[in-house]
């Protein structure tokens, strides 16, 4: 087999907390044993990236390469890795599904958790404990994000956070199925396993919670309340299924969220869904939880050091908290079922993209316009994708 040789490509390098991000040319070293290097074709920017970005991330690490919610196309291939081959396309994924026979979270039905790299991952480095990124200019070693590090040209993902996805897909689409997205609809679909019939709140609607409101009327919830302090985000949560909008901002003096879903309802609602990240929503999406058999389930994740509170109370009368990482679904057994339904027009996820950048540059405007509360998901394409391919290797005409 031919050596593999480290690869010069441009690269997003976010040096510190803060700083802007800095477009320049790294080495990324070849694969070693259980990963694959990749090129990434299209990226969506999540807003886990910019909170890392801007200092709130506990396991924060600079420098290095963010990015984690991405489509791309396997270039090489280290040793021993089985399920991938170059030319395969794959969304990376942040939470990893090793399969062993030895790993009880990949077997078990209740959970996506695996911790086989959780360790490495969180320390910024590949499985055997180093970086495949390092500064053309410096020499100094970059360290990775989330397992992914997408916004760079090329990066080095390990097996086990590979979904192999169909080379029909439209990468920079399906590309929003590697966070965000998915992770609404599983919040609904499986941690909460919304029944039809029900009611459901979503506090927050950017990008996750409009998943949330989607997955909820496939769902066939009867009723759907949207909430958010910016009142332009209502007729795409409408449009999405939502059947009650409310800015808690305009609601009479004195009245909270958690009254006004209270008067709506009687009891509360059967399913809240938290999707903003800051903990006194949590608690109010707990709170407006139904009594007896109410469930809220925490999806936005909250800045370093924040803590949750409620009165005992209001889980001794029958409400349950919960939460959900990647909405509980495996990675690589089923982000390649949602691209499928994706593609059959099942799951629509196109008015998701607002904004669209060409070229690495493109990714310090994505960030800004999703600073700006205008945007839901902006997509960084790098490279034209490869020409989809057909079953019988001709390639594909696709709807845009």
């Amino acid at each position: 087999t031919q050596k593999m040789e480290p690869i010069t490509c441009r690269a997003a390098v976010a040096w510190g907390p803060k700083l802007p991000l800095s477009i320049e040319d790294v080495i990324v070293d070849p694969p070693k044993a259980g990963e694959v290097r990749v090129r990434v074709i299209a990226n969506a920017l999540c807003h886990t990236d910019i909170y890392t970005l801007d200092g709130h991330d506990p396991e924060g690490l600079f420098p290095c390469i963010l990015g984690h919610e991405a489509g791309a196309v396997v270039i090489d291939v280290g040793p021993g890795v089985t399920s991938l081959n170059v030319g395969d396309h794959v969304i990376p994924a942040y939470t990893p599904e090793c399969r062993e026979a030895c790993c009880i979270f990949c077997a078990s039905p209740k959970t996506n958790l695996c911790p086989k790299i959780r360790s490495t991952q969180g320390r910024g480095v590949m499985p055997d404990g180093t970086s495949r990124f390092r500064s053309k200019k410096t020499g100094e070693t970059i360290y990775h994000f989330m397992g992914c590090s997408t916004f760079s040209e090329v990066t080095v993902l390990a097996e086990i956070s590979c979904a192999k996805i169909s080379k029909e897909a439209p990468l920079e689409k399906v590309c929003l199925l590697g966070c965000g997205i998915a992770t609404g609809w599983g919040a609904v679909w499986n941690t909460c396993k919304v029944e039809a019939g029900a009611s459901v709140a979503v506090f927050g609607l950017g990008a996750v919670g409009l998943a949330v409101v989607q997955a909820a009327q496939i769902a066939g919830a009867r009723a759907i309340y949207a909430i958010d302090m910016n009142s332009g985000k209502f007729d795409a949560a409408r449009a999405l299924g939502a059947t009650d909008c409310i800015n808690p901002s305009e609601l009479p003096e004195g009245q909270s969220t958690v009254q006004a879903l209270v008067a709506k309802t009687t009891w509360g609602v059967d399913y809240t869904f938290d999707c903003t990240g800051n903990t006194q929503v949590m608690r109010s999406a707990l709170e407006a939880a139904h009594r007896g058999w109410g469930v809220s389930c925490v999806i936005g994740v909250a800045a370093a050091g924040k803590e949750i509170a409620t009165r005992p109370f209001q889980l001794v009368t029958g409400r349950t908290w919960k939460g959900t990482a990647f909405g509980g679904w495996k990675s690589r057994s089923q982000v390649p079922q949602l691209v499928r339904r994706v593609m059959s027009g099942e799951l629509p996820i196109g008015r998701y993209i607002t904004h669209t950048y060409d070229g690495l540059e493109g990714t310090q405007e994505a960030i800004d316009a999703l600073h700006s509360g205008q945007c839901l998901r902006a997509v960084v394409q790098y490279l034209p994708p490869p020409p989809p391919q057909t079953a019988g290797g001709g390639t594909s005409d696709l709807p845009p």
